[in-house]
């Protein structure tokens, strides 16, 4: 799920330079990164101009920032490529021209600012204190679900005996319930939907899944013996001349396998990171993430360090360590979060991928709210979250709940 402490804005401790080893003017950053900053605003408020509504985010950023005394100069362009590249980023997707523009205005962000009070302990901390309560018996762990069959009818049996619903585990396991709720990410659903469940999901639901976009943000942790970069860096951001989010590069298609020799232009940069001094953060994300998942980690560290080193003329020594995730081919998740591609309108597929089933009109005094489905591409407003992930299953939980009091 999308990580908050993504580069919305850019830290005045930030060093940009370009693929030449020259720094970038800090002048020209803040001047592109504040206008660029104010025109997905305005997709994100639904304050887009009707001649923007159907166009891609790409598209309508590229006419709004073009039509600008600012675009004007080779310094400003290039990082205007590199601030499409970071949201590409926090869209989880591999290019702003495949996302909608005006569906942006669909996501709610939450007032404040970022503060990261997980602790050492990570997310595994909050599903400690989630699991508190939790017989330990209750949990079961590395035992994969296969099948999920629902409105089953057993002939002979009481009311209080028939379980409409039984999920069958790749170990044989099978678990006989009155109500499941799913909450496997929509990667898995894309993978698995068409035969996971027995009978198959609605025409409807399965058409959410395939319409919804689920892409791919990789993280490349490079660890060293000891800081190399000056005190007051937040960060080095890497700025190219050409580089993947451009958008003739991107409508290339005589391009064919080209782009996977340039990979590593999809790194927006890497950032310090918090608790560890002596550590540096690369993002990634889009096709060029998901290849990057292909090759050794020692292939990875060795390109990275080069373009420090090309970038940035500072002595930077070798990596002692590297932890790198590979989120797109993790048969767990297959992704890392949800976004809205062009055409298609999201509330409504969100909305059907959060329906409850059967439906009430096929229940004809079965069980209702067999299959339930919770997860941050269930939630109208806060998909990519973890805080909607979060409310979707206090979501269906709710709604079990006032299923057994009316």
């Amino acid at each position: 799920m999308k990580n908050m402490c993504l580069p919305h804005s850019v830290s005045p401790r930030d060093y940009f330079f370009n693929e030449d080893g020259k720094p970038v003017p800090k002048s020209v950053v803040d001047q592109v990164c504040a206008r660029f900053s104010k025109l997905t605003d305005k997709a994100f408020d639904d304050e887009l101009d009707g001649k923007y509504r159907k166009l891609t985010l790409g598209a309508y950023l590229d006419d709004a920032f073009g039509g600008t005394e600012l675009s004007k100069t080779e310094d400003a362009r290039q990082v205007y490529e590199w601030c499409k590249r970071v949201e590409c980023t926090d869209e989880a997707c591999s290019s702003l021209y495949e996302i909608s523009a005006s569906q942006l205005s669909n996501y709610t962000e939450l007032e404040g600012g970022f503060f990261n009070t997980l602790g050492p302990g990570g997310y595994q901390a909050i599903l400690d204190v989630l699991l508190r309560d939790v017989p330990s018996e209750a949990v079961r762990c590395n035992a994969p679900v296969k099948t999920i069959r629902w409105d089953l009818v057993k002939e002979g049996q009481s009311e209080e005996e028939d379980h409409p619903v039984q999920v069958v585990c790749e170990n044989g396991q099978t678990f006989e319930a009155d109500h499941v709720i799913v909450t496997v990410s929509l990667g898995v659903l894309k993978e698995h939907a068409k035969t996971m469940f027995d009978p198959t999901l609605p025409e409807k639901k399965l058409s959410a899944i395939n319409d919804l976009g689920f892409g791919i943000v990789n993280k490349i942790f490079l660890f060293f013996e000891k800081s190399f970069w000056p005190d007051d860096c937040a960060g080095v951001q890497l700025v190219w001349k050409e580089g993947p989010e451009d958008k003739d590069v991107y409508e290339d298609l005589s391009e064919g396998e080209d782009w996977k020799q340039t990979w590593f232009k999809k790194i927006t940069g890497f950032d310090t990171v918090a608790r560890h001094p002596t550590a540096l953060c690369g993002w990634i994300t889009g096709r060029e993430a998901l290849y990057m998942e292909s090759l050794q980690d020692r292939e990875i560290q060795e390109v990275c360090v080069r373009l420090l080193r090309s970038s940035t003329g500072w002595p930077v020594p070798e990596v002692s360590k590297t932890l790198i995730s590979r989120w797109g081919s993790d048969p767990q998740v297959r992704g890392s979060y949800t976004f809205v591609p062009d055409g298609v309108d999201g509330v409504e597929a969100h909305k059907a991928l959060a329906s409850p089933l059967p439906p009430k009109h096929r229940s004809r005094g079965r069980k209702n709210l067999q299959v339930l489905f919770a997860g941050e591409a269930t939630h109208v407003n806060f998909y990519t979250t973890t805080h909607g992930a979060y409310l979707s299953g206090q979501r269906e939980a709710e709604r079990l709940i006032s299923y057994y009091s009316d």
